[in-house]
């Protein structure tokens, strides 16, 4: 499965749901939606900036994260993990490399990362499909509880689209006033 092709999957299987993108190529996948929330700068945060959105909204989050940025902070695992209860789907977009900075190996390939989710307590699946990761995503935010999803991707050292246009301020601003909005709507 490609990257490009495992995002779109996601996006259209929770379209309403707020979404973090994990810096890098990942971050230049967001479509320009008010729910969407590109992170630039801030690798392995993508996990912990989705607890907290998760925690805030009591809403199914979405977070597309990528293998390096996993491992270089696990600990957003563990404190999924201790909160089972938290709708975070935390989809891993596991190419085995380092993407954004020329392709270097990442350490992911020596790593089971569906047993490290179970192990720091958060339930592990694998989608190997855009239609499984789409029919997958759906079915675990019906559920509504915190979730792991490991979705092997191929390397692709294609120049990503362009970065983040808006100021990265007014991404923040609109995603907030979005997050608001909604929960005012949702609690009507």
């Amino acid at each position: 499965m490609r990257k490009v092709d495992a995002v779109a999957a996601a996006v259209a299987a929770l379209p309403d749901a707020p979404t973090v993108f994990t810096t890098g190529f990942t971050a230049r996948l967001a479509t320009d939606r008010p729910n969407h929330l590109p992170l630039t700068g801030s690798m392995g945060l993508a996990l912990p900036v989705g607890i907290g959105i998760a925690r805030g909204s009591r809403r199914t989050t979405l977070v597309l994260d990528g293998d390096g940025s996993l491992l270089m902070n696990p600990a957003g695992l563990l404190t999924l993990g201790a909160e089972p209860d938290l709708p975070v789907l935390h989809v891993v977009l596991d190419d085995g490399v380092y993407a954004s900075t020329g392709g270097q190996p990442s350490p992911g390939g020596r790593v089971d990362l569906v047993a490290l989710a179970g192990a720091a307590g958060v339930p592990g699946h694998v989608a190997r499909t855009p239609e499984d990761l789409a029919e997958l995503l759906t079915g675990l935010a019906a559920d509504g509880r915190a979730a792991f999803v490991h979705a092997p991707v191929a390397p692709d050292l294609t120049p990503p689209g362009p970065r983040v246009g808006t100021g990265l301020a007014d991404v923040a601003a609109r995603f907030t006033r979005w997050c608001r909005q909604d929960a005012t709507t949702l609690s009507r």
